[in-house]
Parts: C-alpha cells; structure tokens; sequence
C-alpha cells in the first residue's frame, strides 16, 4: 500500500506541480525567435504556435474540467501529468513548425486538463478557514510562467542545445511529480455522471454568478497583457529595442510573471477589494509605462514598466479569485476553476491571436503599441466600473459586502 501525504505535504506537491506546468507552457516563449530562423516562419505563423496551444487548453479545460469531481482528482491529474510528458517529447524531437504545432497542441490538452483538477486540489487541501488555496492558485501559475521564461532564456543563450535542453529538464521534473501522484490523498470520491461531466459546460455557482460578471474585465485585461507577453515580446524587443540576447528576453517575461507572483504573495492579507482595485492601478500605470518604453526604446523603462504591470495582474487576479473561490461548495469548484481560466485564456489568446493578423497589415511596432493601449483602456474601464457600483452601494462589485473579502 503506497503511503499518503499529509494535506500541508499534499498541498505543496500540488502546488509545485501547478508552477511546473506553467513553466513548460512559457518555456518556448523566448525560443520563439530561435524556432523563427530555424524553421523559416513569419510573425503571424508565431502567433498560430502561441494560439493553438491555447484553444487545444480551452478544448481540454471544457471537457476534462469538471471531470475530478466525479472520477477523483489522482487519475485525472496523472492524466494530464503523462499528456504532458508527451508534450514534452514532442519538443525535444521537433524538427519543423508541424511537429512544433503539434507539439503545442498537446501541451494545451495536458494543461487545459490538470488547471481545472489542481485548481479544486488546492482548494480541497488547503487549511480549513484559510484562503490559501486561492492565493497558491494565483501564485503559482505566475510563479511557474517566470521560472519557465528565465530557464528556457538563459539555457538557450548559454547552454548546448538551446532548443532542447529546457524540455530535458522539464520532463525529468514532469516524470518525478507523476511519480508522487499515488501518494496524493483522493479529495474528491468518485460518484456518479462522470460521462456527463465531459459535456462542454462552464458552470458558475449561482451565488457567484455577479462577482464572476464583475471579475470578467479584470481576468480579460490581466491575462491579454499576459498573451502579449509569452506570444510576441521576445520579436518586439529584437525589432524595437535591439535585443537579441535570449536571456534578456527570458528576464523581460520572468520580471513580469515574476513580480505578479512576489506581488500577491506580499499582498496576501489584503482584502479582495484592496487587491482587486491596486492591481487594476498598477495594470495601467505599467501599461502607460510600457507605451512610453516602446516609443523610447528604452530597455529600463520597458523593464520597470513590466515589472508594476505584473504586479498589477498578479494582485488584481487574486482578489477577483479569492472573492469568487470563497463562494463556491467542495463539489463546485472544479467547474467554478473550468470556468475562470476559460475567460482567463480567451483573453489570453484571442488578441495574440487578432495581433498575429495585424502585424500584415500596420507592422509589428504599431500592433504591440495599440494592444498595449486596448489593455489599458480595459483595465481603466474595469477599475471605474468597480469604484462607480462600489460607491452605488450595490451588489457584484469585487469584495463588496455580502462577498467575502
């Protein structure tokens, strides 16, 4: 009989296991301009790498999304854990854009289907009457995107085989997490309607439903910033500010996930308004930072600019989760995380995606300059539309009362 982790070890193998898929999802990030020469694709084709990726994850995270509340959350986590692998093997012997496609593709599956079983995980393991949960989830995912971007940068400008190694390295800690999968406490006993749960379905718990409504221009505007970043930084700091060390372009994506990370791991006691609201602010001053960078081309500013915008996603994500994560039943947040990261990758891709046609049309400069500004202007609109029904005193604004803050 394999022996069973405590709940605090459980939690942080979880969590370590949410940081580590992040990772290999943004490692190809600062190799995009390495894959460009080496396989002779364009910008827009980019962008066709960075989208399927997200629509094989929204595919996955529709379907498998609710699928651990009724099979357990072991099987399906080791799942996703042994899609992922493939994933990874599938980068190390890639030598053309179908096979980088493909391999993109499967790593959306595998992480479409672990984000919505890792997301109740923590949930379920977290220390009764904390909020742990909801800031790991938060945390984590930022935390792995930077760890991902800085590794896969400083082993491709460094290191031997710079379209490779990283994927080495991330398969050996892939196959040792999936060997800790047994040793996991099952949350989640199985029940019944398991074939059901596969049906494409984005549920909100209806005492949720306003805060979610609430929380969608803050998960649009944070988490489309994030697509510019992984999708096509590493082209625009070569076209705009001269850069074409890979580590560089690897720091620019670790400061902005990263500060997101370390800014709502120090916010934590916050309630959710204070965090949702100075995020939002800091979204918008390091977007209008980033807009003054790129018309510079100044790297310490594009730097600094990165760095409060992602301190800003990071905090204004977590309080738009903390407040809807409290409102939902055991049973119910599997589906309740399903749906968070469907709104959170719609936005995460669909304007990479639009912006991958753009650049046809206006070039790369204008393009990253007026995507920039459209995040601004939404996170400008999500902060105001919060203030106003905050001093309405109404309802279904984030952290209001009668919401848990």
């Amino acid at each position: 009989m394999v022996p069973r982790l405590t709940p605090p070890a459980a939690f942080v193998v979880v969590a370590a296991t949410v940081a580590t898929f992040l990772a290999a999802s943004s490692a190809p990030s600062p190799l995009y301009p390495v894959y460009e020469h080496a396989f002779g694709f364009s910008a827009p084709v980019l962008t066709v790498v960075f989208a399927v990726y997200v629509v094989a994850l929204l595919a996955a995270l529709l379907v498998a999304g609710r699928l651990s509340d009724h099979v357990g959350r072991r099987p399906v986590l080791a799942a996703a854990l042994v899609v992922e692998l493939a994933s990874l093997l599938l980068f190390l012997t890639a030598q053309d854009t179908p096979a980088l496609v493909l391999a993109r593709v499967v790593q959306g599956l595998a992480t479409g289907t672990a984000m919505g079983v890792m997301g109740a995980y923590l949930l379920d393991l977290q220390r009764y009457g904390t909020q742990r949960g909801a800031l790991v989830n938060s945390v984590a995912p930022t935390a792995g995107l930077a760890v991902g971007g800085i590794l896969a940068g400083a082993l491709a400008q460094y290191a031997p085989a710079p379209l490779h190694l990283v994927y080495a390295v991330l398969a050996v800690l892939v196959a040792g997490l999936l060997l800790t999968v047994p040793s996991l406490p099952e949350t989640a006993p199985r029940r019944a309607g398991a074939l059901a749960s596969m049906r494409p379905v984005v549920a909100v718990p209806a005492r949720a439903r306003s805060a979610f409504v609430a929380g969608v221009p803050v998960m649009a505007s944070t988490w489309s910033l994030g697509g510019l970043m992984l999708s096509v930084s590493g082209s625009v700091l070569a076209a705009r500010l001269g850069v074409t060390n890979h580590a560089v372009s690897g720091a620019v994506i670790g400061a902005f996930t990263g500060a997101g990370a370390l800014a709502s791991f120090l916010a934590r006691d916050q309630s959710a308004q204070r965090l949702t609201r100075g995020g939002l602010v800091a979204l918008v001053a390091g977007l209008a930072g980033f807009v003054t960078a790129l018309l510079t081309g100044s790297l310490p500013v594009l730097v600094t600019a990165v760095t409060v915008a992602g301190a800003g996603f990071g905090t204004s994500f977590l309080g738009t989760l903390r407040t809807l994560t409290a409102l939902a039943e055991p049973e119910e947040r599997s589906a309740l995380m399903s749906a968070v990261f469907t709104v959170s990758y719609l936005a995460f891709s669909v304007p990479a995606l639009a912006a991958g046609v753009l650049v046809l049309v206006v070039g790369l400069d204008t393009t990253a300059l007026g995507y920039a500004a459209l995040v601004g202007v939404v996170a400008a609109a999500a902060l105001a539309a919060d203030l106003l029904v905050g001093r309405a005193g109404r309802p279904g604004a984030l952290g209001w009362p009668g919401v848990p803050r």
